[in-house]
């Protein structure tokens, strides 16, 4: 049998700390995901689930979207990107559908970094300044509509909801493109000559690897976490 060895230059051309934040970001995401199954599927009372999970939840959301305004600036082809994401996010919408009718997803953070992908592509040529404006607006006009509600749900992906609406993840472009459209700026100016700012060697670490295939663990962490979740409650928990 031939052992296949792993270069490792395979790696040498990404940038290491993009690929480390990203992996902290899915590491946050993963335990905010496992306490919302615990809370909403099992019952379980989890201690300022409103306060600092709520917050932490959230920061997890921003690292990924400031990283994939990041790496779409040392992307060649955000278009096919963008699509391919955004097909993701819409199979997540139907899966969702399925199990949780009352809750799906409507337009989670996938639908956001897709969709975000693809308007890049037609607004690249913006200059940094001028990105980072509109991004500050955007922003601004995200928390005035936040605000307001409507009487349809058309428009829940800029950001404009009805009283009724309820989705288990909520991302409208309206603020969140403008965040996105931050970390275009920063991958615009800190990362010009599209290389690592820390000068160092890749290192094939844990945060690394989980960055490196954040989406994949992002599509397969919630099944599995169900699934374990309900082998400890109705086999382990229920035999006792």
């Amino acid at each position: 049998m031939v052992t296949k060895k792993v270069d490792p230059k395979q790696h040498s051309n990404r940038i290491v700390e993009i690929d480390f934040f990203r992996g902290i970001a899915i590491i946050l995401m993963m335990l905010f995901h496992f306490l919302y199954d615990l809370q909403v599927f099992y019952n379980i009372n989890i201690p300022s689930w409103n306060q600092f999970w709520y917050y932490e939840g959230k920061l997890s959301a921003i690292l990924f979207m400031l990283l994939s305004g990041i790496s779409c600036t040392l992307s060649k082809n955000n278009l096919k990107r963008g699509f391919k994401v955004f097909l993701i996010g819409m199979l997540l919408t139907i899966g969702s559908y399925i199990l949780m009718p009352e809750e799906y997803i409507r337009f989670g953070i996938l639908h956001l970094l897709g969709l975000s992908m693809i308007l890049l592509h037609f607004i690249k040529v913006i200059p940094p300044v001028w990105t980072g404006i509109l991004s500050v607006i955007i922003i601004i006009l995200g928390s005035i509509m936040s605000l307001m509600t409507v009487n349809t749900w058309i428009l829940s992906p800029l950001g404009l909801i009805h009283g009724k609406f309820n989705s288990m993840d909520y991302y409208p472009l309206f603020p969140w493109f403008g965040v996105f459209l931050i970390g275009t700026v920063i991958g615009r100016i800190v990362y010009k000559e599209k290389k690592s700012i820390f000068h160092k060697t890749y290192k094939n670490g844990f945060f690394n690897f989980l960055g490196r295939h954040s989406l994949f663990i992002y599509l397969i962490h919630q099944p599995i976490f169900l699934i374990i979740l309900y082998v400890v409650f109705h086999f382990i928990f229920n035999s006792n």
